[in-house]
């Protein structure tokens, strides 16, 4: 039997895993306050649902990496309060964030999660945390597609410029 082929929860975590794990927990505290702010300023309401799904799955997250890293005795990053609650009509108008900005946004946090998660499972030798971060993986890909369609439906997509093939031309 080799090094490191026990149970997996029994194997101690790497340092690059405990980075991962600490920053991906940190960046998500950040997006979680970030997407409470989104949600005060929003006016579409399937974007201020999709934001809600998006808090819980951090929730989710957060329960899950700092249950790892707590019992792997390393501290948890700081957290930020949770935002009170406001509605889009309190905030004046130059001063809201508009739904399509916050589209955006929410679309690149995705992608960057993506590649983030990639990242902690391209590195990990304890499986639990590869499967773990695998499942964050698909959660995200998963958030990513239902934001490309509302972004598609509601119009406020930004497309790079279109390549034109000769046949799509005649066409």
């Amino acid at each position: 039997m080799g090094i490191l082929s026990g149970n997996a929860k029994d194997e101690p975590l790497h340092e690059g895993e405990v980075f991962g794990i600490w920053s991906y927990m940190l960046a998500n505290n950040g997006l979680k306050s970030l997407y409470q702010l989104f949600i005060n300023h929003a006016g579409d309401k399937e974007l201020i649902s999709l934001l809600k799904d998006a808090v819980q799955t951090i929730q989710t997250e957060e329960n899950q990496t700092g249950e790892l890293l707590k019992s792997n005795g390393i501290g948890l990053p700081p957290t930020l309060p949770d935002r009170p609650q406001a509605t889009a009509e309190q905030i004046p108008v130059g001063a809201r964030i508009s739904d399509q900005e916050i589209m955006g946004i929410l679309s690149m946090n995705v992608a960057q999660g993506l590649v983030a998660c990639s990242m902690v499972m391209g590195q990990c030798l304890r499986e639990d945390v590869g499967m773990m971060f695998g499942q964050f993986h698909a959660a995200k890909a998963l958030m990513g597609a239902k934001v490309l369609r509302l972004t598609k439906e509601k119009g406020w997509v930004v497309p790079p410029p279109l390549h034109s093939t000769p046949e799509f031309s005649k066409a």
